[in-house]
């Protein structure tokens, strides 16, 4: 077995210097001699680190496992003793030491008895190696500790810690580390990265005060890490910070990050401080520049709702600004919504927001690349623009917006484009979603499979309603058409839609109710929208709002003719949070009553499937 070590890869990843980068993306089989979990030493929820000993059966050496690959120990799908490739790593210098991180692993063997060969550990000095050594890491993201003098030769300006207007380098720039190896656990360390994503300022006010803040995602080849300054900061580093530049950092705290504030895909974020040093390089090499990860418009619907996704594609209309007024504080917002198309015949809504929307001045059939753009499921699937979301110049120079550019521009100007609308925010009885009675599942598999858990998942039931939550069926609704928005009432007779700009004298209501529905195995609550409530009240919601209104008895005896009735339901099952609490949320997007004809012949046929069977 000795063979399937790539003997002598530890020296050489050991000694490596910045012409061999390349030995950092290459493969290496190594035997993973001991795994141990380091101490936590900040708050409990703080993620787990793994220190490894490797061994390429000549030498051993240590490493760090990635936080990404936790689960790999965590499922213990590489134990002691087991063999694995390392497919990428990267390394700090920590105290005038060599630390290596493992960014990429997969699993050789996982079952070895013991210890390949009789690997001795390397002879390598405490000290901060020097050139001559041949210890010095990649030159795509590490400047040699060697190099200060060099550095300071090239003009840069410091961004913090000093008024005096001289040059300043980081007092810990031989400590240059990647963004992955970052943690609360690191005190002097520095980052060479490249700015992306700066956000607004934002101000607030509690009761606590008033104040500001802004956020820049900082990116290497590592990964990507969000940083947040605070008032005082705002003025020392908001103006001098700019996207696309590269910048030396440090002296920043490390926290654990706010995922809820941050679509940054790190366990950690840095909060910027008066004494934080920020320094521009000029010399970006190596350095890479925003990284996208786009998605489909047509793929858009194996998204959840308010999850993160990068977007390419060409606009195809561009409205005008507009305001909202929002119903909690009746705060005004400024809005604006374009269109996007992409090669995949599907077009998509987006929603601009502030100063995005009022800036917003580029042209009709513009190639755009946006990245952090929030998944919305209100009248069908729908993007919308945050404060930590960004967007490209006009036809940016990317091999994909080139793509777009010739396809767009063959098209004949009367291709229609498919959308990701449904009725009422959810499906309707004409859901395109056929029911499949050689699907049917019973509401207990349902429920204890934990169907739409991971991801947003279909499937056919048959079941009778037992119960209808009749005290709120119904919203008032904009009476355009195409648009199904909530109106407000004015108090003055009239009934406002933000979104058409249009006030009615009535409003067209819509159905949206919950029920529970029942079969042999058990009970289970659906959503249903407008045309599902159609299907089972058999009348339009205006009716059975009026109704209530008039005559009580009326409506209780609209509510009770629903119930008891059995259909073929088509539902759409996916976790949803609400009030901070997680749940599954199940939602009719097609309903159809018993065909007792079809169902018997359905029932025949299977009969005789059976008998022939035999």
């Amino acid at each position: 077995m000795n063979h399937q070590l790539s003997a002598g890869c530890c020296q050489r990843i050991m000694a490596a210097s910045q012409e061999d980068d390349q030995l950092f993306v290459s493969p290496h089989i190594v035997q993973v001699l001991s795994i141990k979990l380091l101490p936590q030493q900040s708050k409990p929820q703080s993620v787990d680190r793994y220190r490894i000993i490797i061994s390429d059966g000549l030498h051993f050496i240590q490493a760090m496992i990635a936080t990404q690959l936790n689960g790999l120990i965590a499922s213990e799908e590489f134990t002691r003793f087991s063999t694995i490739k390392i497919t990428r790593l990267t390394a700090n210098m920590v105290q005038g030491k060599k630390l290596h991180i493992i960014l990429g692993c997969e699993v050789v063997e996982k079952i070895v008895n013991d210890k390949i060969g009789d690997p001795q550990a390397l002879k390598v000095d405490g000290e901060t190696p020097t050139p001559g050594q041949g210890a010095s890491m990649p030159a795509s993201n590490y400047q040699s500790p060697a190099a200060p003098q060099q550095q300071q030769q090239a003009p840069r300006q410091n961004f913090g810690g000093s008024s005096s207007g001289q040059q300043q380098q980081p007092s810990h720039q031989g400590n240059i580390f990647a963004i992955e190896g970052l943690s609360p656990y690191q005190n002097n360390w520095t980052i060479k990265a490249r700015a992306s994503n700066k956000s607004d300022v934002r101000h607030w006010t509690n009761a606590r005060g008033e104040g500001k803040l802004f956020s820049v995602n900082f990116m290497d080849e590592s990964g990507e890490i969000k940083a947040t300054g605070f008032n005082a900061c705002v003025d020392e580093f908001y103006d001098r910070i700019q996207d696309g530049k590269v910048y030396l950092i440090s002296k920043g705290r490390v926290n654990l990050a706010k995922k809820k504030f941050s679509n940054v895909q790190n366990d950690y974020e840095i909060a910027l401080e008066r004494n934080t040093e920020i320094i521009e390089c000029p010399d970006g090499g190596g350095v890479p520049s925003i990284k996208y990860k786009f998605v489909e418009i047509s793929a858009l619907h194996e998204q959840a709702k308010d999850s993160i996704v990068d977007v390419i594609g060409v606009l195809k209309d561009i409205g005008p600004v507009s305001t909202i007024t929002t119903r909690a504080d009746q705060k005004e917002l400024i809005k604006r919504e374009v269109t996007l198309v992409d090669h995949s015949s599907f077009s998509i809504r987006l929603t601009l927001w502030g100063k995005q929307a009022e800036n917003f001045n580029y042209s009709d059939g513009c190639v755009v690349a946006f990245k952090g753009l929030k998944v919305g499921d209100y009248g069908g699937r729908n993007l919308s623009f945050t404060f930590s979301s960004m967007m490209s110049t006009p036809n940016p120079d990317l091999s994909e917006a080139y793509a777009l550019r010739g396809w767009y521009d063959a098209l004949s100007s009367s291709t229609s484009f498919q959308t990701h609308s449904s009725s009422g925010g959810g499906g309707g009885a004409g859901g395109s979603i056929d029911f499949k009675r050689d699907e049917i599942r019973s509401l207990h598999d349902v429920r204890e499979s934990q169907v739409g858990t991971n991801n947003q998942e279909f499937f056919a039931t048959r079941a009778t309603i037992m119960h209808i939550r009749s005290e709120n069926i119904a919203y008032p609704g904009c009476r355009s058409d195409g648009c199904s928005k909530k109106v407000i009432d004015t108090g003055n007779g009239g009934w406002r839609c933000e979104k058409c700009d249009k006030t009615f004298e009535s409003p067209e209501y819509r159905y949206i109710f919950s029920m529970a529905v029942a079969d042999w195995s058990g009970q289970l609550w659906l959503q249903g929208f407008n045309e599902v409530g159609l299907a089972v009240f058999g009348c339009p919601a205006d009716e059975a709002i009026a109704a209530k209104e008039r005559d009580e008895s009326a409506y209780n005896a609209i509510m009770h003719k629903a119930a008891t009735e059995t259909y073929n339901f088509t539902c759409k099952a996916k976790m949803e949070t609400f009030n901070d609490q997680t749940r599954i949320r199940y939602t009719i997007v097609r309903i159809a009553p018993l065909n007792h004809h079809d169902e018997a012949c359905a029932m025949r046929d299977l009969l005789k499937e059976s008998a022939w069977s035999r």
